[in-house]
């Protein structure tokens, strides 16, 4: 069942009935937003998209809105997000129970899985602009009739027309009031009602009080407030707050786009073939295993599943970080989330729901934008406390100028109040990290904890793992040795006639480096633990006989293969014709991550628990001078346990089973996209497409992250450092603190917007270009 019965209510589900709630009760809707909890059988995590959140105050209250409830374990809210994640007990606990505690805090919510989110946000959004453009007309007027009594000469402007232009301008003030600043009062009412302080609040107190002492002024000329009225002051305010607000909206909502791209990928209907063979659109949480589907051009994937019928080219970049196209014939397998691209092909259905690889990657990027990283608590932390010294400070100012001047001491109040409002403090951290891990899931590398990037900007050695890390599951030829006369190619297709009809994992490796370039063998008869022999046919010659394996087999030269090395040989009647040295095959892209990762100062290190030999000459074909083989998970451990006693911030990227402890001992941890679920449950990082270049990026994007959250701290605290004492002695008016912290907020939100683009997906070309240099070289 769809959500299709809250259509009309999912913008406003805070005013909705407690009955419309119910239907998130059922659960066969829960599987929508929540995900079962791995440790704690009959848990669940579910995720809440929180409507009426602005700043750090906000998530808290929301938090202790949420943890109070029966059944429910931990909340975990993120501000810049507008993201809760609740792990509950179903049995003592319902979400619409949450729902109802929500909407006495004064706030609203929707399942994050629920497609109807963001036309609520698009809905939010419309009333926004429609504030913003009342508030910036009557801005532009009010400015038109107060600008006479600032460029008059004293006794120019007679007490009738100056007392009409106040009366307009209270006219033309009243609608920004009592519509544009809706959103300030309202929430600074409700912060009050359960007695917190949020950032509203002193915004909403300025307001009040600049345009309580202007009515009064207006109403009584000849009064205590009578000498200056701020109706200008109340309106520029206002336009500049929403504008910070609006523009801050739409940069937070670029900055987190990746994330809500991939979460948001599926699609809601599907063509699925009737027994009779035609096809009905059905909802595609209705879709299960052995199904057969059929998927238009320019469709989504709702599935995993095999091509049973048609070709085409698919997009798995937000999945696997391969930007290139794939191409996809009956037979191949295609993944939930990947977009058909060419053509109509059907499709059977193997894996659907939670079980898809889709769904695991979306719930590491729901766990990721929920967190909070360490600047960010403490962020947090220190809201609350710095809003009540804000509120001091303002009254400690009012009383203190009181003595001199009634009115100037309203208008120094009323700056402070809202010029010390800590918004920029508060989007600091999270709006960089966002943008962060949003730009990094673009490039195929999923951020599983926001607080490993802070972790990752300081790390100063890479530990690698070997097999499955800088290598393939499979061997490659890495040499070929023939008699005198004889081409290494043709010998190469001469064996792969034969090593086809083998098993053997040197015969694969052998035939995929050969391609298509073999010619067929009859009466080929293996013998184990030997080799593989038979008659083959090559056109324009005569057939003969042929055989590959060992070196007793075939008769080869007693020439001794490296220590440790596989060779498999090729001879005939004639004798031997050529050797051939397997190896591991190492990734493409290798040795060029490894330099990458040398030229941002890095050291990197290789541990394996293969033999030495063969870890040292994989380390030599990667440019890795520092290499270590027969190394147990325990020797691991202890290496990096060193490593970090000597002072090292260490990496590690691995994919097996036995990188589980290194990887949670390691300061930062990458799993490669094909890891263990086990060495991915322990990991900061997973690197969805498997290139090695992408830890170079991760790396170089980290620094930048955490540069710029210190120069978004650092602008926060200068900010205030230096208009808070203009406010106090009087030399900033309402009108430029409105500005000043509208500017600083967007300024912060605009400066964490950069990281939304990799400035480190340059290094992958400029990697894949350089020369590599040699192990034991200097970088």
């Amino acid at each position: 069942m769809q959500f299709e019965s809250l259509a009309s209510d999912a913008g406003r589900l805070h005013d909705a009935p407690a009955g419309a709630w119910l239907a998130l009760d059922d659960p066969l809707e829960w599987a929508g937003f929540s995900r079962p909890v791995r440790d704690h059988e009959g848990w669940q995590k579910s995720y809440l998209a929180i409507q009426g959140m602005h700043c750090a105050s906000c998530a808290l209250t929301v938090e202790q809105a949420l943890a109070q409830l029966p059944g429910v374990q931990s909340v975990q809210v993120n501000g810049a997000s507008a993201t809760a994640r609740v792990t509950w007990a179903p049995a003592a606990s319902r979400p619409s129970q949450w729902l109802a505690a929500l909407q006495r805090a004064g706030y609203g919510a929707v399942p994050a899985g629920d497609q109807l989110d963001a036309a609520a946000r698009i809905r939010e959004q419309r009333l926004l602009l429609w504030r913003w453009l009342v508030a910036g007309f009557c801005m532009m007027q009010v400015m038109m009739y107060a600008w006479p009594a600032y460029v008059a000469e004293p006794g120019e402007i007679t007490p009738d027309i100056a007392s009409l232009l106040r009366w307009a301008s209270w006219v033309l003030t009243l609608p920004v009031v009592l519509f544009s600043c809706w959103p300030f009062l309202s929430a600074a009412l409700r912060d009050l009602r359960h007695r917190t302080v949020g950032m509203d609040v002193p915004v909403a107190l300025g307001i009040a009080i600049a345009f309580g002492a202007s009515t009064a002024a207006t109403f009584d000329p000849s009064g205590v407030l009578g000498g200056e009225v701020w109706f200008d002051s109340v309106t520029m305010f206002v336009f500049f707050l929403l504008s910070g607000r609006l523009l801050e909206q739409r940069l937070r909502d670029q900055t987190a786009g990746s994330l809500e791209a991939l979460m948001r990928r599926l699609p809601q209907a599907v063509e699925r073939q009737r027994p009779d063979g035609g096809f009905e659109r059905v909802a595609a949480r209705r879709l299960a295993a052995q199904d057969v589907i059929r998927v238009l051009p320019g469709e989504v994937f709702p599935a995993d599943g095999v091509v049973l019928e048609g070709r085409t080219r698919v997009d798995e970049a937000l999945l696997t970080g391969e930007s290139r196209p794939l191409a996809r014939t009956a037979g191949e397998p295609v993944i939930a989330g990947s977009q058909n691209l060419s053509g109509v092909v059907l499709v059977r259905v193997e894996r659907t729901g939670g079980e898809t690889r889709y769904a695991g990657i979306v719930a590491l990027m729901e766990q990721a934008a929920v967190e909070k990283p360490r600047l960010a608590r403490i962020a947090d932390r220190i809201a609350s406390p710095f809003l009540l010294a804000v509120l001091a400070a303002a009254a400690a100012s009012a009383a203190w100028w009181w003595t001199v001047d009634p009115a100037q001491a309203l208008g120094v109040a009323v700056a402070v109040l809202i010029v010390t409002c800590p918004c920029a403090l508060s989007l600091a951290t999270p709006a960089a990290t966002l943008a962060a891990a949003g730009a990094l899931a673009r490039q195929g590398i999923l951020v599983r904890r926001l607080q490993g990037l802070e972790s990752c900007a300081g790390i100063d050695t890479v530990v690698f793992d070997k097999t499955g890390t800088l290598t393939h599951d499979r061997m490659g030829i890495c040499a070929t040795r023939t008699r005198p006369g004889v081409d290494a190619g043709e010998a190469l297709a001469l064996a792969a006639s034969l090593a086809r009809h083998s098993l053997h994992p040197a015969s694969r490796a052998i035939t995929a480096a050969a391609g298509t370039a073999i010619w067929p063998a009859s009466e080929v008869a293996e013998q184990a633990g030997r080799g593989v022999e038979g008659r083959l046919a090559v056109p324009g010659a005569p057939a003969r006989r042929l055989r590959l394996g060992s070196a007793a087999f075939c008769g080869a030269p007693t020439t001794a293969a490296p220590a440790g090395q596989p060779m498999v040989h090729l001879a005939d009647d004639g004798g031997w014709l050529a050797s051939f040295e397997l190896d591991e095959t190492i990734r493409a892209d290798a040795a060029n991550a490894v330099a990458a990762l040398r030229r941002q100062g890095l050291q990197v290190q290789l541990l394996s628990g293969d033999a030495a030999p063969a870890v040292q000459r994989l380390a030599r074909r990667a440019g890795i001078a520092d290499a270590h083989g027969d190394c147990s998970p325990e020797d691991k451990l202890e290496r990096v346990r060193q490593a970090q006693a000597a002072g090292r911030r260490v990496a590690m990227v691995g994919d097996g089973v036995n990188d589980g402890p290194v990887l949670a001992r390691a300061d930062v941890s990458v799993a490669m996209g094909d890891a263990v679920p086990l060495a991915q449950a322990k990991s900061d990082f997973i690197v969805l497409g498997g290139q090695l270049l992408a830890v170079g990026t991760l790396v170089a994007h980290a620094r930048r992250t955490q540069r710029i959250v210190r120069q978004n701290l650092a602008w926060a605290a200068a900010y205030n450092a230096v208009c808070v004492p203009l406010a106090v002695v009087g030399w900033m008016p309402p009108w430029l603190a409105g500005l000043g912290m509208a500017a600083s907020s967007l300024l912060v939100v605009a400066n964490a917007a950069r990281l939304a683009r990799i400035a480190g997906a340059g290094l992958i070309e400029e990697a894949a270009a350089a020369p590599v240099p040699l192990a034991g070289q200097s970088a």
